[in-house]
């Protein structure tokens, strides 16, 4: 949540030497007032929160051919790992603990690597393409469309590391697949049928009952309402039905040092800085977030907007997992977001008691399904198998 922002023709640094701030000193003082009426003014322009719209639900077929997809290991490389494997239906379709429930911060990735990011949650995904500019993801350089973002994580040598070509010989050599697919395309397996059956799949993942959507708010959460629209400023970026304004914003996050002392994650860490351009990569000890994107000094550490739905399930919260509850993330905005990053400017502190905080936290929760949006887990038996235990031993 993005609190009391200032407009966005301020938020890049202004690099300017000692001598010139002192000269406009008096000038910027004079448009702080015009500033603040300009973000009042423009709050009237968000767009309103309300109740998930319905859409058409895809063909119940293909949904099982997405689902069984989405559960089976041979969509990774050497066939450790699924879809689930880092959202896990049971844990809100992220990944929030490890061996013997041990909290994760961040998400596990492909054998021999560790990702350096906290999962997002696939729920309610289907609605981000109705309003983002930028791409799926905690940096965006995905893109907005599903198939593409499927096709990416397939593809990521740090996800499941599976060509496109392999997928396609697998599926034909499996007679389910080949029979879904005859049923679904009438015609043989392929990987964008494949694809095209895991975005149907997602798109099943939507919120069913939240008590915000069926109008059943508590009198707390309904307090934590006028907050959210008012005095805390939620709303200037979790705006929508999804809650989201799908753009990147720095909140001064404190970094998540685990992604630089663990070597299977910095390793992850350099080769996706590398690979996406980023200058001096082996120097950086930061998330550089949609800088991998914009390649704009004034966009490192700006992080795409997530979804504030499901939160009861999607524990930790941010994008490297470093808030690991409801309260800890209304505290962080209430003290006015990280104090550690110069380019940090836009929040500022909210001056909430501790009621306010604990009816915000209220309506947070409301926007949750009271009934866990879940599917049962298919177990795929293959021939092949990985080495044994690999995930067990390294979480």
């Amino acid at each position: 949540m993005s609190i009391q922002q200032k407009p966005k023709s301020l938020w890049r640094p202004i690099l300017i030497s000692t001598a010139i701030a002192v000269v406009f000193g008096g000038y910027l003082d004079s448009i702080t007032g015009v500033a603040q009426q300009t973000v009042q003014a423009a709050e009237t322009q968000l767009a309103a929160i309300g109740p998930l719209p319905a859409r058409k639900a895809p063909r119940a077929s293909l949904v099982e051919m997405g689902k069984r997809l989405f559960f089976d290991a041979r969509m990774s490389g050497d066939g450790a790992i699924s879809c689930a494997t880092c959202h896990d239906p049971a844990q809100g379709f992220t990944r929030q603990v490890g061996k013997e429930g041990k909290p994760m911060a961040l998400s596990d990735a492909y054998p021999g690597t560790r990702h350096f990011r906290n999962a997002p949650t696939l729920l309610n995904s289907v609605y981000k393409a109705d309003f983002a500019e930028v791409g799926w993801g905690w940096d965006g350089h995905i893109g907005a469309n599903m198939n593409d973002v499927i096709r990416d994580q397939i593809t990521e040598t740090m996800m499941l590391n599976l060509d496109m070509r392999l997928m396609h010989e697998r599926m034909k050599q499996d007679a389910v697949y080949v029979e879904m697919c005859q049923e679904n395309f009438n015609g043989e397996c392929s990987s964008g049928k494949g694809r095209k059956a895991l975005v149907a799949f997602v798109e099943t993942l939507v919120s069913k009952d939240a008590p915000f959507d069926n109008g059943s708010l508590s009198d707390a959460a309904k307090k934590g309402q006028t907050l959210f629209e008012g005095k805390a400023g939620c709303i200037n970026c979790h705006n929508g039905p999804y809650f989201s304004d799908g753009e990147p914003h720095n909140t001064g996050m404190p970094e998540n040092m685990d992604v630089f002392k663990d070597p299977l994650r910095h390793i992850a860490y350099r080769a996706v800085l590398t690979n996406h351009g980023v200058p001096n990569a082996e120097n950086w000890r930061r998330d550089v977030g949609f800088f991998f994107v914009s390649k704009r000094y004034a966009d490192v550490g700006k992080f795409i907007t997530p979804t504030l739905r499901e939160l009861k399930y999607t524990a930790p919260y941010m994008h490297n997992g470093l808030l690991t509850s409801l309260e800890d993330v209304v505290e962080f905005y209430n003290q006015g977001g990280g104090k550690d990053d110069p380019l940090a400017d836009v929040l500022q502190p909210l001056g909430l008691g501790a009621q306010e905080q604990k009816d915000l936290v209220a309506f947070l929760e409301s926007l949750s399904s009271t009934t866990p949006v879940t599917v049962e887990k298919i177990k795929i038996s293959q021939e092949y198998e990985p080495i044994p235990n690999w995930l067990e031993a390294h979480n």
